[in-house]
């Protein structure tokens, strides 16, 4: 493990460096690009710093919807790999027209605005409004 500077300190110290002295000193298509390049910096900080905690709340979630056995993964590609197979079965579900009446309709609504909720949190906080990381 490395101690200091971690990865989300160096990843704020290049996206600052970016913001703060790059940016400015460019314009047109090097500008753009140099924002980008900041945003996507950005998000990877955001997702180092939330995306686990995100993706084991859908876990829950996805389990409590579908009724399905809550044995947790063991680690975080063990953990990817179970939310992408329940979504794959919401997916399913959904399509089947299970959704289409109440009270699980409002049940897999809810669901889906509280994973996009924690999307938002970190592709761009600022869409996600004051409601986010629930």
């Amino acid at each position: 493990m490395q101690d200091r500077p971690d990865a989300r300190e160096l990843l704020a110290a290049v996206q600052g460096f970016l913001e703060e002295q790059v940016v400015p000193a460019l314009d047109g298509t090097r500008q753009f690009h140099a924002r980008v390049a900041a945003n996507v910096l950005a998000i990877v900080g955001r997702e180092l710093e939330l995306g686990e905690a995100s993706l084991w709340r859908e876990w829950r979630r996805l389990t409590d919807l579908l009724d399905m056995p809550a044995s947790p993964p063991e680690n975080g590609a063990a953990l990817t790999a179970a939310v992408r197979t329940l979504n794959a079965e919401l997916a399913s579900r959904i399509r089947i027209g299970d959704a289409d009446e109440e009270p699980w309709r409002s049940r897999v609504v809810d669901h889906l605005r509280a994973t996009a909720l924690d999307r938002l949190a970190i592709a761009n906080p600022r869409y996600a409004g004051p409601t986010s990381g629930s």
